[in-house]
């Protein structure tokens, strides 16, 4: 199916008193778009953010309050953090999964709330590979050994994240297609949830980064060596998934733009992976962030440094883009939408400060929109 954005068009929404105002005039950061059959009220993404506080992958009263607060905070796409395939590519104990239907039925609670608050329901799919298996970030975020409740890991090939990580094992055929199956799966399942988006985690050095980058793939077989190989993983569950996803439902793919590092993925790479892409046909935005495939790298951060990428590639292969990278102003935001760098903005410190940092942001830029009706008597300051 071909790829269809537009923006301009207002979401269907049967509660006429939750509708949402839309204005030809408001800023481009609040104008709708559209993704095949879905439509974002505005261009604001809350990004996928671990909250490493799940039971057996299970979502609890803690992701509820988290997520709904961001949409009834104004988000146009609110995202479930990053969902694993299975539990050994949990980052921590902690992480979320999506390989049971125990799993499921506690994220459709979820999407419900946050499609009822006009928001897009979105989940992120994904497997953490040679980065599993490390302790919560507020207990050091370090590799676990066995006595510390690690467990076993698998990447590309067998090659740690770094000093004193884990050593992976590296995956022959059979470990390649029975993950490919659990993408399926866990799709599957996001479907029977009623999400309305999926993303798929190809960034920061998880299992789909790994075997993109040269610095963490180095196999000899039909997965490894060049270009055309290391992507082969990526494009295989981007099938899977497609295999059990509705074809008038968008999928948007999250990538490390470059890696940072001599010899590594870089822009070029991720421009080239996206006229790939959108050829197929099967993907509908990339999400462009970067690095952390090896903690060699060296960036200089600062706000909106990742935003180039996302300018790039939505120049160069004519591919929808999110943006991603410190941005926190509305101004800045409303720049990046405007000035055609990117079709959205993906946020996440901005949203753990503010859940409701779409209302604030619409007052800023004088865009006319409702709040909810419990809040409207806050809508004064």
């Amino acid at each position: 199916m071909e790829q269809k954005i537009q923006a301009g068009t207002p979401p269907v929404d049967a509660d006429k008193d939750r509708k949402i105002l839309q204005h030809d005039s408001n800023p481009h950061l609040f104008r709708p778009v559209t993704f095949r059959s879905v439509t974002a009220r505005n261009r604001i993404m809350v990004s996928p953010m671990c909250q490493y506080s799940a039971t057996d992958g299970a979502a609890s009263d803690w992701h509820f309050q988290n997520l709904a607060s961001r949409a009834v905070g104004g988000a146009g796409i609110v995202f479930v953090e990053m969902t694993n395939v299975e539990a050994r590519g949990r980052i921590t104990a902690g992480c979320m999964g999506l390989w049971n239907d125990a799993q499921r039925d506690a994220l459709a609670r979820i999407a419900r709330f946050v499609q009822a608050q006009g928001a897009v329901a979105g989940i992120q799919l994904a497997h953490a590979g040679r980065k599993a298996s490390a302790a919560r970030p507020w207990e050091g975020g370090k590799g676990l050994k066995p006595e510390q409740g690690g467990w076993a890991i698998i990447g590309p090939s067998a090659i740690p994240f770094g000093e004193g990580y884990p050593m992976p094992e590296a995956m022959d055929g059979k470990t390649i297609a029975d993950i490919v199956s659990k993408f399926a799966a866990s799709t599957r399942r996001a479907r029977e949830a009623g999400f309305d988006l999926i993303e798929l985690h190809g960034a920061h050095g998880y299992l789909i980064s790994s075997f993109l980058s040269p610095i963490s793939n180095q196999r000899t077989d039909r997965y490894g060596g060049s270009f055309e190989n290391r992507i082969r993983f990526l494009l295989e569950v981007v099938d899977a998934v497609r295999s059990e996803w509705p074809d008038d439902k968008p999928l948007f793919v999250r990538i490390s733009c470059t890696d940072w590092m001599e010899g590594g993925w870089n822009l070029e790479d991720s421009v080239r992976l996206a006229q790939i892409l959108k050829a197929g046909g099967k993907v509908d935005l990339i999400d462009c962030s970067s690095g952390a495939v090896d903690p060699r790298q060296k960036i200089k951060v600062y706000p909106g440094f990742q935003v180039p990428f996302a300018a790039a590639i939505r120049s160069r292969a004519g591919f929808a883009t999110g943006a991603v990278g410190l941005i926190s102003s509305p101004e800045m935001a409303e720049q990046i939408v405007a000035s055609g760098q990117a079709d959205i903005v993906v946020m996440a410190r901005a949203f753990l400060n503010d859940p409701y940092w779409p209302l604030h942001a619409a007052k800023t830029l004088k865009a006319k929109i409702a709040w909810p009706k419990q809040y409207e008597r806050g809508d004064i300051f």
